[in-house]
């Protein structure tokens, strides 16, 4: 919608702090997009084909097109032809074309989807690159939540087209708590043994058999033993790290990322 593929069925899109209606080039100008896959000339070298487009934006400049390749480290792949390129080599080049005009706003969709770890690693160094040294505003769409999860800093959550929450990276960590997670045979015996004789007050019940505490320096061997001195079995004690797709999950509810 923000590029004008699509119209709004309701609602509108403002963007540089005006509304949009129909994308002009002045808009065109500030915005950069990869959206899915990205299309190349397969027989020609990275320079060729950001040449091209350079020439079908009318951008004359060099400059930027070598920024652009720079930001994206591949000023030195000078004779190797697009065909040759990996996965990993291709994404990098379709952000080189959508940063080549030097936007103030760039649209990834998937920009890690189907990469090697190392493939991962070099789009995500190079979209805080972006961001930094850049100042380019960056809006990723993405269902891999952990990489996510290393690269923004401000997170909407989408569920079935309905935004349900939008919050800083920093507020999620802190609604995330890590916890400890300890399986009992019988919770509702476990609690009064956890509330009066352990003095933990910073807890929650989440099913019959399963209690998070949040009071993670706590000496849980004597939680522990004190549980079995009370004849309540204890199965599993471990430690939780809370994160963004747990926190998603608990959001919507646990369904399917659609």
């Amino acid at each position: 919608m923000i590029t004008g593929l699509l119209q709004p069925i309701k609602g509108e899109v403002k963007l540089f702090g005006e509304r949009m209606t129909v994308p002009t080039k002045q808009s065109f100008s500030r915005i950069g997009a990869l959206i899915e896959s990205p299309t190349f000339y397969e027989n020609l070298t990275a320079r060729e084909n950001l040449k091209i487009i350079a020439d079908l934006r009318g951008t004359q400049s060099q400059d930027s097109l070598e920024k652009a390749l720079s930001l994206v480290d591949l000023e030195n792949e000078n004779s190797k032809k697009v065909k040759q390129f990996s996965l990993g080599m291709k994404q990098r080049l379709g952000i080189a074309m959508a940063l080549m005009h030097e936007p103030e706003f760039i649209i990834l969709d998937e920009p890690t989807n189907g990469l090697d770890p190392v493939g991962i690693q070099q789009i995500r160094i190079m979209i805080k690159k972006m961001s930094v040294e850049k100042g380019v505003t960056v809006l990723i769409s993405s269902h891999i939540l952990s990489e996510i999860e290393q690269m923004a800093d401000t997170v909407g959550i989408i569920d079935h087209g309905r935004l349900l929450e939008e919050l800083s990276m920093d507020e999620i960590k802190r609604r995330n708590r890590h916890y400890v997670k300890m399986t009992v045979s019988d919770g509702g015996r476990a609690i009064p043994v956890l509330e009066k004789e352990l003095n933990i007050s910073d807890f929650e019940s989440i099913s019959d058999r399963e209690i998070k505490i949040y009071q993670i320096d706590e000496n849980f061997e004597e939680v522990n033993r004190r549980l079995n001195n009370a004849g309540i079995g204890v199965s599993e004690i471990s430690l939780n790290k809370g994160n963004l797709e747990e926190y998603f999950l608990r959001l919507t509810g646990g369904g399917t990322i659609g």
